[in-house]
């Protein structure tokens, strides 16, 4: 369909009515009145970009980010590793394991940025259309973006790519947007324009339009592509990088598109320095650590503390052919955290969730196991000013007490401090204390211990916690975890299984699984409308992201304050407000996280001296030294 460009679609442009006399019949002042408030309306801001809250850091006219170096060199190649194997390049299916970095082929109209998690910039266009009300979003195209094959990239193609997530993308993601759009239209060849459902909120609307990963139109249809499947042919996308080779499960080779569109794009200056990114594929870290002392790859994100303590005295550190960095991280926690499936009828008392979690012995491993080097999650947005504390603010009551009204929450929520995690004794793995209480909970929901230890209810049935995961990492923490369970009279126990019976169990419609080690989502440092695909009762048993089986009226209702939050101050305590509901009803077993970046790399890269606060970026915005690697080739130190 198309349309002509709205009135005054120019920045902050009001078209009001002249200051004629006024003709003293009811009809005119009437029109006059709803002509005029009509152009109050249509006040429409053109810019660069968008940012939820406030203004955008950077101009129209910014040469490049930041935090890059604008004169970095291309050439060389980076390699990492990978767990388990893969069987698909199309990480948008539920369908087989996706390849890393399978996404790296594609981009969207908007881009964000590694230092401001509010803001986000034309890639794709040159510029945008929006009311101040947000309710409708215009994109002015940029015409010289081509596919990787060289083929136009137009409206038609961003048309396509909406239809096709709305049709066929995964179900939380349909579940949760679908009713967002009213419509999508395409205006020219090079202008499309969003229109939101009236009563939506509309304050991401325009962000999460411009974040739709964009394919090729035509290269789908006449390939006879299907989203829904996994595929070993990745889709067409404008990205930077394209396939160059794979090893299925072994090995995948990306290389930098020499006729990259977007390479002087002031987004794109001092990024994507590498030719080529290597990712090998491992079935366990000791494999994967021993490849990389080796020189089979060359960049290593260390994860466990207790290698990172004992397991970089290697030669090639010693002697400084590899760097030992640790670079600060300013992110939100990754909320790892073990969930429970909640659709187990053993998990839907508070008690008995209470009393799993009291098991875990955080002091213990942290000092045991973790070389003290972990810090311990509370919060779901622990490392944010966004996590609950204490009792609730005024602010937090507001929101609260309609919920305690209704009968949704109980109205101690509006007086109790948040729910911490439990302290442990860091000396035993046993916590004596810890144990009592859990064992005087589960008493009282009706577990009584058996005469074999384990724990039954009143139809005999056992309080079984079968965990699963394909880490052989988490090993030594769970191992003790389970322990800590048995004794407590829990016939638990935890598996390791591979990736893909994990992916299968672990994802919809399947949910096979009692407890689960991962990630929550909590929607980073600026949540919105994500968090409904993780906490909301429509995305209970359909998403990837809600394994838990999460679903709750209350939570529903603070979702959509969420979404309609118009300040950052608004959205922090809403999100306060939620968080200190999900942890009064015990249903995560938080864990610990890693507060910096600890890194491991061959002498031949380079970073900026000041890091982003947000993002490592290795793979984006640092680069190859020639002359480093070539000393290290010549001393033998690199494959």
């Amino acid at each position: 369909m198309r349309k002509s460009k709205p009135a005054g679609a120019q920045v902050a442009t009001l078209r009001r009515i002249g200051s004629g006399p006024l003709i003293a019949t009811g009809t005119l002042i009437l029109a006059l009145a709803a002509t005029t408030l009509a152009a109050r309306a249509e006040t429409v801001i053109t810019s660069h970009g968008i940012s939820t809250f406030g203004d955008l850091a950077l101009p129209a006219d910014f040469p490049h980010l930041p935090y890059v170096n604008p004169n970095a060199p291309k050439g060389g190649e980076i390699s990492q590793w990978a767990p388990g194997s893969f069987d698909s390049f199309n990480p948008y299916a539920i369908a087989g394991n996706a390849a890393a970095l399978s996404s790296i082929f594609y981009e969207s109209i908007l881009s964000g940025t590694a230092d401001d998690v509010s803001a986000s910039y034309c890639l794709l266009c040159t510029t945008m259309e929006y009311p101040e009300d947000r309710s409708w979003v215009i994109f002015n195209l940029r015409q010289d973006v081509t596919f990787s094959d060289g083929t136009p990239f137009t409206a038609e193609d961003v048309l396509f790519s909406h239809n096709l997530f709305m049709e066929k993308g995964i179900p939380e993601y349909r579940s949760v947007a679908g009713g967002k759009f009213e419509s999508v239209e395409v205006l020219d060849p090079y202008r499309i324009k969003f229109t939101f459902t009236p009563g939506t909120p509309f304050r991401d609307m325009p962000a999460q339009a411009g974040s739709t990963t964009i394919f090729s139109k035509k290269h789908y249809e006449e390939n006879n592509r299907d989203l829904e499947a996994s595929s070993l042919e990745p889709f067409l996308g404008t990205g930077a990088y394209v396939l160059e080779s794979f090893e299925p499960g072994q090995q995948v080779v990306y290389k930098r598109d020499e006729d990259y569109w977007g390479e002087t794009h002031p987004l794109n200056i001092g990024q994507n320095n590498f030719d080529r990114i290597r990712i090998e594929y491992f079935g366990d870290d000791n494999a994967a650590m021993e490849a990389f002392k080796a020189g089979v790859y060359t960049f290593r994100n260390e994860s466990l503390p207790k290698r990172w303590s004992t397991d970089y005295d290697f030669p090639a550190v010693t002697n400084g052919d590899v760097v030992k960095e640790v670079i600060p991280s300013g992110d939100i926690a990754g909320g790892q955290s073990i969930i429970f499936n909640l659709r187990r009828s053993q998990f839907q008392d508070a008690r008995v969730r209470e009393a799993i979690g009291l098991m875990f012995n955080y002091e213990w491993s942290n000092k045991a196991l973790f070389y003290g080097l972990f810090a311990r999650i509370n919060s779901i947005w622990e490392n944010s000013e966004m996590a609950a504390t204490g009792v609730p603010t005024p602010e937090e009551v507001a929101l609260l007490q309609p919920l305690v009204d209704e009968g949704l929450l109980p109205a101690s929520i509006l007086t109790d401090e948040v729910p911490m995690a439990p302290v442990s004794s860091e000396d035993n793995a046993l916590d004596r204390k810890n144990l009592r209480k859990a064992s005087a909970l589960l008493d009282e929901a009706g577990w009584v211990v058996g005469d074999d230890g384990i724990r039954r209810n009143d139809k005999g049935e056992t309080l079984r916690m079968e965990m699963v995961h394909s880490r052989t990492d988490l090993l030594p923490v769970m191992n003790a975890y389970v322990e800590n369970l048995l004794a407590l009279g829990v016939d638990a126990s935890f598996d390791i299984i591979d990736d893909p019976q994990l992916q299968e169990r672990a994802s919809p419609p399947n949910f096979d699984f009692d407890a689960l080690p991962t990630t929550v989502v909590n929607g980073g440092l600026e949540p919105g409308g994500v968090l409904k695909q993780a906490w909301a009762s429509v995305a209970k048993d359909n998403s990837s992201r809600n394994r838990m089986g999460y679903a709750d009226p209350a939570v529903d209702k603070l979702l959509e304050v969420v979404e309609g939050a118009k300040s950052r101050a608004e959205l922090t305590t809403v999100v306060k407000a939620l968080d200190r509901v999900l942890r009064s009803q015990m249903i995560l077993v938080p864990r610990y996280y890693k507060r910096d970046n600890w890194v491991a790399y061959y002498n031949m890269y380079e970073h900026p001296a000041t890091l982003p606060p947000y993002a490592l970026g290795e793979m984006a915005f640092w680069w190859y030294n020639p002359e480093k690697a070539e000393a290290l080739k010549a001393k033998g130190a690199l494959k």
